[in-house]
């Protein structure tokens, strides 16, 4: 597997031009002049080389050979050696913070092996001009830090080495949170933010733009094994679901990449998986170079494949690659990626330090010669070999002119943690060195001379060292050596020519003292959907599928009275009492405060009709009074009958009492004036019908009911069972009184303002009593229908009363199914109904005769009947 360059770096003081050529392996080399303040500049091999055979894709530019079958070199890593030249560079041109000192470095390649890491570590520290390991023979420059590498094999195998030593080790690259976990104490200092962040920026950026369906593609290995541990718990707990895991293969012969991904045919299905809008990418500097070369091994390019139309989310391990052959296919299928990159900003002078980079610019450095060749895609022809074609390098190419995936020309994250590592280091050193320093007592000797410094001496000014590098930005470490501060959240915008940009569209950062923690520009950037299915739109709700992941569902309608105001909703839920839902179910509309009123047409027929009945009944009252003489008025006891009728106009009245906005008052009268009057008027007819049987019953020989048949006993039946009604309203009134109440339930898009009875009870006491009397009236009635008299009136009184029970005995349940406005309706109604019984079938046949046969309403006609 592809590894980048150890950079290590070698402290040593000032010394002149002669002892300086002296510290470069071989024959003494000359050195430009601007370069003398470097010190010693050993130089030793290129970042890592691959060599792989792949027979399935021949390279396009050279259709001879088959491609990786020669060595190449990762160009863009090359940025990192120079990032390290710039710093050293800038330090020992400022006289202010390291005065008559010179930083000289030495950089090597691990070769992605761990025999040689090894060999190059202990090669470092003591080769003099035999390699005797823990022996230093001669003069020796003081090895004080090293700096790398980017992959965590690298670092942990130099660890063994230098821990041993107390070397500090300052590293560049990003770790999986356990593998330092489980070390302990911090092995290392960190230049990048803890990983842990990454997976909370995951999420949000998930969240943020309601991916919930991902698929994720992850390195095979422990580092990939420990992202998934992490990441899948946080995807259960945010409601997002992973559509498939692929595993990349961590192998180092590309032909056995290509096997491992066309064995794994399950997972092949999930690429044409088209819901699946984003895809999580986890893996090393090289990862997207092994994705992008199976996908186009697998369909050469073919933009209609589906992953060229999918969102790709980048962890910050990974980089975009060109190399060797595969430089021509360019990155479209990542169009719009999303990645997340180690914060770095653009440091003053740097673009111009890398415009003046020549193959020439200096002896010492022998990556050059292999990074132009790589780059430029020449060669440097042997000295007195005669030039065969145009491939030869002139030299004169422009490393601006290069696409980014060979070279980029602004700093790179990892170059700008490699630029901020060395002047930690410096600014340690400074601190060592200046008598204000805290820690300056622990050394052994306050004079100690640089040149006999040990390396461990330098932890306690590195773990509390902090400044403000030339990008303005302050620098230092936790109390985990890790590095404060946060990620960049980069856009991919590929170019015509095969190149790209990242555009910087957010940040993460724990620390924003604004309370910004994350932070996207989300209109720099075009994304698709990436759910399991379409969105609830609002006014649905989900509805999980059997046997699928909590991902994927249908959208059901919400139920009636509930709604979603939002996509995705879980559940809907319910308007506030004063609303109601809308025909969509997506919003709440206001209720209508509702009550039976004198305006609209049910109510206005309503009182029309109480009014009529209650002119008829002054109209019968008028002619009863008129006609108050005559026998058929004085033959069932004219006051009884005055009394009736005075109820009977007061029962229809009391309707009224129904209509209109209810107030506290009328609520008190309503129910209460209702049973006594009806009470009052069935008392009468209960009085009639027994003054008429015990009249009749006194006729009989021999009978006692004489002494009963009179005034007092009509009178005291109506007002005793009056008083009865009356008691009972009292109470009522006393205890649980009517009042006026919202009903906001009952009817789904109104408010019924109406009366509540307050005591439900007592309401159907005076029914029930009411009812109580009346059944009695209709059976004493009933046994008086066949007694013979010319005005006996107990056979009407019997139909009146069997159309009175009838009424109210309809009038329960219809009264109990109904709500709102119908309710109090179906209340006037029967109050109407009933009373106009009493009326019709009493006085009727009464007012028949006295208008309409006069002839019949005399005595004559009385005693010629009773003969």
């Amino acid at each position: 597997m592809l590894e980048t360059a150890v950079l290590m770096l070698l402290l040593t003081p000032l010394v002149s031009q002669e002892e300086t050529m002296k510290c470069y392996t071989g024959d003494p080399l000359p050195v430009p002049h601007e370069w003398y303040q470097l010190g010693c500049l050993l130089i030793g091999g290129m970042a890592s080389h691959i060599s792989y055979i792949v027979n399935k894709v021949t390279f396009v530019e050279h259709p001879s050979q088959n491609l990786f079958d020669f060595p190449d070199v990762i160009t863009k890593f090359y940025q990192h050696n120079l990032a390290l030249a710039f710093a050293v560079n800038e330090i020992n041109k400022n006289d202010n913070i390291l005065p008559n000192v010179t930083l000289g470095f030495h950089i090597s390649d691990s070769y992605d092996s761990a025999r040689m890491t090894y060999r190059t570590t202990l090669d470092l520290i003591f080769k003099a001009h035999t390699f005797l390991p823990n022996y230093k023979c001669g003069k020796q420059k003081p090895l004080l830090a090293i700096i790398g590498g980017l992959g965590s094999d690298t670092s942990f195998l130099m660890m063994d080495i230098i821990g041993l030593y107390k070397i500090p080790q300052l590293i560049y690259g990003s770790f999986a949170p356990d593998e330092i976990q489980t070390m302990g104490a911090p092995p290392f200092y960190r230049m990048v933010p803890n990983e842990n962040l990454q997976y909370t920026g995951i999420i949000w950026l998930l969240q943020h733009f309601r991916w919930t369906w991902v698929g994720l593609f992850v390195i095979d290995d422990n580092s990939g094994d420990q992202f998934l541990r992490i990441l899948e718990p946080l995807f259960s707990r945010h409601g997002i679901c992973s559509a498939f895991i692929r595993r990349i293969p961590k192998d180092a012969r590309m032909e056995d990449f290509i096997n491992n991904f066309n064995d794994a045919s399950p997972i092949d299905v999930s690429f044409q998986e088209r819901k699946v809008g984003t895809m999580i990418t986890y893996g090393e500097s090289l990862t997207i170079f092994w994705l992008r070369t199976y996908i186009f091994s697998q369909d050469s390019g073919n933009k209609e494949n589906p992953l060229f139309r999918k969102v790709w989310i980048m962890t910050m391990q990974m980089d975009f690659i060109l190399t060797g052959a595969a430089r021509g296919w360019g990155f479209q299928m990542f169009q719009g990626a999303i990645s997340f990159t180690i914060h770095t900003q653009e440091v003053p002078g740097f673009r111009e330090f890398l415009q003046i980079i020549k193959p020439n610019w200096t002896q010492g450095d022998g990556f050059l010669k292999d990074f132009w060749e790589q780059a430029f895609d020449c060669f440097f022809p042997d000295p007195g070999v005669p030039i065969m074609d145009d491939d030869s390098c002139t030299g004169e190419e422009s490393l601006e002119s290069l696409p980014a995936g060979l070279f980029e020309m602004h700093m790179s994250g990892q170059s700008y943690s490699i630029y901020i590592a060395v002047y930690a280091l410096a600014h340690a050193l400074h601190a060592m060195y200046s008598p204000r320093s805290k820690h300056r007592p622990m050394l052994v000797d306050s004079n100690i001379e640089l040149q006999n410094l040990k390396p461990w001496q330098l932890h306690s000014f590195l773990r509390d060292i902090s400044f403000n590098n030339s990008a303005g930005e302050t620098v230092s470490f936790n109390d985990k050596r890790e590095m404060r501060g946060g990620f960049d959240i980069m856009n991919l915008v590929i170019l015509p020519n095969n190149s790209f940009q990242k555009v910087k569209v957010g940040r993460i950062d724990p620390s924003d003292h604004e309370g910004k923690r994350f932070t996207i520009d989300e209109d720099r950037i075009v994304l698709p959907l990436s759910m399991c299915n379409e969105q609830c739109h609002p006014g649905h709700q989900k509805k999980m599928k059997e046997g699928e992941k909590f991902c994927c569902y249908d959208c059901v309608q919400c139920l009636d009275g509930k709604i979603s105001n939002q996509t995705d909703m879980d559940d809907c839920f319910k308007c506030p009492e004063d609303q109601y839902a809308n025909k969509d179910r997506n919003g709440c509309i206001p209720k209508v405060n509702t009550f039976l009123s004198y305006e609209e047409p049910l109510g206005l027929t309503l009182a029309s009709t109480a009014v009529s009945f209650s002119l008829t009944t002054v109209l019968v009252l008028g002619m009863f009074i008129k006609h108050r003489d005559t026998p058929i008025v004085k033959a069932n006891n004219r006051d009884l009958s005055y009394t009736l009728l005075v109820s009977l106009l007061l029962c229809f009245l009391s309707s009224l009492l129904f209509l209109g906005h209810p107030g506290k008052v009328i609520c008190l009268l309503q129910q209460a004036a209702f049973g006594i009057i009806f009470s009052v008027a069935v008392s009468c007819v209960l009085a009639k019908t027994t003054i008429v049987y015990l009249a009749f019953m006194a006729t009989k020989p021999g009978s006692r009911m004489k002494k009963w048949v009179g005034r007092k006993v009509s009178y005291s039946i109506v007002i005793g069972c009056s008083l009865v009604q009356i008691g009972i309203c009292t109470v009522w009134l006393a205890t649980f009184p009517p009042f006026p109440d919202l009903d906001m339930h009952s009817v789904n898009e109104e408010i019924i303002v109406q009366c509540n009875e307050g005591s439900v009870a007592m309401f159907y006491c005076v029914l029930g009593y009411m009812g109580i009397l009346a059944i009695i009236s209709f059976m004493v009635a009933f046994l008086a229908r066949k007694l013979p008299d010319t005005f006996n009136e107990a056979k009407f009184i019997t139909f009146s009363m069997l159309a009175f029970c009838s009424v109210w005995l309809s009038f329960i349940p219809t009264y109990l199914s109904t709500r709102g406005k119908d309710m109090v309706a179906v209340e006037i109604f029967s109050i109407l109904a009933s009373t106009a019984g009493l009326l019709g079938c009493i006085f009727c046949p009464k007012c028949y005769i006295i208008v309409l046969r006069p002839e019949l309403n005399s005595r004559e006609k009385l005693i010629r009947r009773k003969c």
